[in-house]
Parts: structure tokens; C-alpha cells; sequence
């Protein structure tokens, strides 16, 4: 377990560091996918579809989010 976390500990940091040039509207697409996936995930129990589904509606709606605040920045 130990192997695990920290293993996950270190995947995290270089996930995070990876985000460091991009834009908001790419941070918020990430961002979105990631939070759409893990809903669809929980919502239809695991399902493979949901999952994809999720993570591409959320994908979507974030992508909408971060382009509405670069757009008001300007």
C-alpha cells in the first residue's frame, strides 16, 4: 500500500506540473473531463460508456467555462 501512494504521490506531481503552460480554457477542459468521468462513473456503476460520456460532457462544459473567462479578462 505503502508502493502505491507514494507511486501515486509522484504520478500527481508530474500530472500537475504538465498543466503549467497551458490556458485557462485548457485547464478547464482537463478539468471538466476529469470531474464529468469520475460522475459518470459513479452515476451509471463503473460503466465504461458513462464514464466516456461524463468525461465528455464535462470536457465540454468546461471547455465553455474557460473560454467565457478568457473572454471577460479582455
Amino acid at each position: 500500500m505503502r508502493k502505491f501512494r507514494t507511486s501515486l504521490a509522484i504520478a500527481s506531481l508530474f500530472a500537475l506540473s504538465a498543466c503549467a503552460g497551458m490556458t485557462t480554457t485548457e485547464r478547464n477542459t482537463l478539468g471538466g473531463a476529469a470531474i464529468g468521468g469520475a460522475a459518470g462513473a459513479a452515476l451509471t456503476g463503473g460503466s465504461a460508456l458513462g464514464t466516456v460520456g461524463g468525461a465528455a460532457v464535462g470536457g465540454i462544459i468546461g471547455h465553455e467555462v474557460g473560454q467565457e473567462k478568457e473572454r471577460r479578462r479582455f
